[in-house]
């Protein structure tokens, strides 16, 4: 790179901008250690169109190559694809990537060599693969050649064997006399994308492929010798063995798009149109996250809920709720508040600004978003959150300003007659950009974006994208104040009860329309209807029913109908006739003088108590402790009940609760238990001898009889399951409880709380009554299941 000149290095700096990043490079020498660095490189790879990476891979594959043997491989030796050829070498040498050497030779960017594993399907060249080979191995394989070298040092042997295998006719030839296995090994390999080994093998060589000894003896298949795996075949190899009517893919020209005429003023039409219709949705949108914070989701982002809570209050498209949020997020109007997603500060600011000038912040945060904001389904189809960080997607930036390019390359006046086929251009302008999976043609969803934004118009790129594609601020921001008008002051309201604004209304419009009246349409007109409870709303916002006709009129265009006006007063005539006031509970008497003197008890104070009626308190404190204070203050109140009636007050005498009994093992034999020792009082109370007569006189272990059919119980477990499953039959319950005692897998026909039977085999039951937890096969968790929902039991 030292020998080129001013203008050489001009180009060079222009298609890598990121290697004249601060600080500038001091020297040629800097600069071109910083264009070969791995990061650069993989900066540069993404803006390449299709046939620059085709060139790119097929220079790769090779170990040197000039420029006729690159023609030759890729079938452009003539014609159009030869000056196509011709200009993609130029791009990548303008791109410090692929350039002549003075030896006739082109020269690969290290690092971009390695952007590929397996180039053309091909593996690495014979220098690559016998570079850990002795020259004793190599003088072998020359002789089975019948090549004689010109020295018998390693250097000399290898490159004899290069030179012999690099001439497809001799490789063609010594093919035609291997072994018919050896043959068809050859031919298959040949063709297929070497497969990279999962792992590394040592001690034993892989098994052999018929016909693979011949080959590997004459250099046609390399194994290392160091570990072993499967033969591979060498890129020079492969190459004569596919034939001289191979060659590599390229594509050096673009898919053809169709085009209709399109002036410049139909397209500023549409424009305006577009963006004003958008910066409008983005102050509805954002209007509603600033008043009620939309909720994220456990794992992050907002969920689809949400999105259509805000799309039907805004009144617009999902797609549009997504741009407008990702954009502002990007540009600091909205920010994560614990739970939620709340407006910022900067919001505030915004919101006060003019609607090109707003446009203008979110068009500049769209342009660098690191993903594609309309993208709302996965691979498999399902949701994805807005707003859920997802990791920054290089491909999508280049997919946006690729769309623009690709449209930017249409004659002038004209536009795709299907803003579609742009996708399929851009594909060949950025092969690396990012596709989303939901997209049913190539790009639709950003085309789409595209399209809302006003960035395109009729096919073709509008002044607005023309701007983002120079990355020129200032000219973005000129061009949407030309195209958009100013914030709507005013409305113009029908006798139908309706108020329409056209373009995008100020901060103050919104706020005032949105208090009075609920919006119906949002857009290039925005349509509001009023309605009592619209104005009540208002009302209860503070609003005296002067001061709203007051602020209505001064945004009319005209005077007020009057059927508005007499709307307003109406609504404000029944308004608050009455009112509705918490308590905690209710004093009541008849005696006015009494309830006077209760409110005001200084020592009742704390007890918050107001008249609303004479014979009426309320008070702000719980019942139980109004009582305990009146009473302390020396009156004699009586409690009520709901109904009115007189509550009466008993002492309240807590017991415990009996314990359930212990399982005990099979046999019916009960365990033994430790308890606490008599008290000398109860003692006295039992009559020792005749407790003892009665014991000795009754048979011994007999359980209780079974509820069913009087046969007993043969472990405590089954007459605690029988207690609570009263929907099972004995020899159910029997089998439930052999089941638990014994570890053993079971299979249940179970009732859920909504009423749907299933049928689901449990394991590790744990019984804890009225409850049985066990695991669930059929969801695959840890489930607990009440005994009483059981209705039949089946071996597992």
């Amino acid at each position: 790179m030292r020998g080129l000149d001013a203008a050489e290095l001009e180009r060079i700096l222009v298609a890598r901008p990121d290697a004249a990043s601060a600080p500038e490079p001091r020297s040629v020498g800097e600069l071109a250690d910083r264009l070969q660095r791995p990061a650069s490189v993989a900066l540069a790879l993404p803006r390449l169109s299709l046939p620059c990476l085709q060139v790119a891979e097929a220079v790769a594959a090779l170990t040197s190559v000039s420029r006729d043997d690159l023609a030759g491989l890729l079938d452009a030796t003539h014609g159009d694809r030869a000056h196509g050829l011709d200009a993609v070498l130029n791009a990548l040498a303008d791109r410090a990537l692929v350039w002549p050497t003075g030896s006739g030779l082109l020269h690969m960017a290290a690092p971009l060599r390695s952007a590929w594993g397996s180039p053309l399907g091909l593996d690495a060249p014979l220098v690559q693969l016998l570079a850990g080979s002795n020259s004793d191995e190599l003088g072998r394989m020359l002789a089975k050649l019948d090549v004689k070298p010109a020295a018998n040092r390693k250097e000399m042997r290898l490159a004899a064997l290069v030179d012999h295998h690099s001439d497809p006719a001799r490789v063609a030839a010594l093919v035609a006399k291997a072994p018919t296995a050896t043959r068809k090994l050859l031919e298959r390999l040949a063709r297929e994308v070497p497969k990279r080994p999962d792992f590394i093998m040592f001690g034993a060589p892989a098994d052999s492929k018929p016909g693979e000894q011949w080959a590997l003896e004459r250099g046609l298949l390399i194994r290392d010798r160091h570990w072993y795996s499967s033969a591979r075949v060498p890129a020079e190899v492969a190459l004569a063995l596919r034939g001289s009517d191979w060659h590599a893919p390229f594509t050096p020209v673009p898919p053809g798009v169709r085009s209709v005429p399109a002036t410049t003023p139909d397209i500023d039409r549409e424009t305006a149109a577009a963006s004003m219709a958008f910066a409008a949705h983005a102050v509805s949108v954002l209007g509603v996250c600033a008043a009620t914070p939309p909720a994220r989701l456990k794992a992050g982002g907002i969920g689809a809920r949400e999105l259509s809570r805000i799309g039907k209050a805004a009144q617009c498209d999902e797609i549009v709720v997504r741009l407008v949020l990702e954009a502002a997020s990007a540009a600091g109007l909205l920010a994560r508040d614990g739970d939620r997603v709340a407006a910022t500060a900067a919001y505030d600011t915004w919101a006060e600004q003019e609607p090109a000038d707003q446009l203008t912040v979110l068009l500049q945060a769209w342009w660098a978003l690191p993903l594609t904001p309309g993208g709302s389904r996965d691979e498999d189809g399902k949701a994805l959150p807005a707003l859920a960080g997802a990791p920054p997607c290089g491909g999508c930036v280049q997919a946006r300003h690729g769309l623009l390019t690709a449209a930017s390359q249409l004659p002038v006046g004209e536009g795709a007659a299907k803003p579609a086929e742009l996708g399929a251009l851009l594909v060949w302008l950025r092969p690396l950009s990012d596709e989303l999976p939901q997209d049913a043609t190539p790009f639709a969803t950003l085309i789409k974006e595209a399209e809302l934004l006003g960035a395109l118009a009729l096919g073709a790129v509008s002044p607005i994208g023309a701007a983002l594609l120079a990355d020129d601020a200032e000219a973005l921001t000129d061009t949407c104040r030309r195209l958009l008008p100013a914030a709507s002051v005013t409305a113009r309201f029908g006798s139908d009860l309706t108020a329409v604004v056209t373009g995008t209304p100020s901060a103050y419009l919104l706020a005032l329309l949105d208090s009075v009246a609920d919006r119906e349409t949002a857009g290039a007109a925005s349509v509001w209807r009023f309605s009592p409870r619209s104005v009540r709303r208002a009302l209860d916002a503070g609003l005296t029913p002067d001061t709203l006709t007051a602020d209505l009129a001064a945004i009319a265009v005209e005077s007020l109908p009057q059927p508005l006006s007499y709307l307003i007063h109406d609504t404000a005539r029944s308004h608050g006739r009455m009112r509705v006031v918490s308590a905690a509970c209710v004093i009541h008497g008849e005696e006015p003088a009494l309830l006077a003197e209760l409110a005001a008890h200084r020592k009742l104070t704390q007890l918050g108590l107001r008249l609303l009626a004479p014979t009426v308190l309320i008070s702000r404190t719980p019942l139980d402790q109004t009582l305990a204070a009146l009473r302390s203050a020396g009156y004699a109140p009586v409690p009520e009940k709901p109904d009115g009636s007189v509550r009466i007050e008993r002492a309240q005498h807590h017991r415990a609760a009996g314990s359930v009994p212990l399982p005990r093992p099979a046999g019916g034999r009960p365990r033994p238990q430790h308890t606490k020792a008599l008290t000398a009082e109860a003692r006295t109370t039992v009559d020792l001898p005749a407790l003892a007569t009665r014991l000795r006189g009754t048979p011994q272990d007999i359980p209780e009889p079974d509820p069913y059919d009087g046969r007993p119980y043969d472990r405590d477990t089954e007459e605690i399951i029988a207690g609570y499953a009263r929907n099972l039959p004995f020899t159910d319950v029997r089998q439930l409880a052999h089941a638990v005692n014994d570890g053993q897998a079971i299979t249940i026909e179970y009732v859920a709380t909504s009423g749907n039977t299933t049928v689901r085999t449990l394991s590790r039951l744990e019984l804890d009554a009225p409850y049985l937890h066990a695991w669930c096969h059929l969801r695959n968790d840890e489930r607990v299941f009440t005994l009483s929902r059981i209705h039949g039991v089946m071996p597992a």
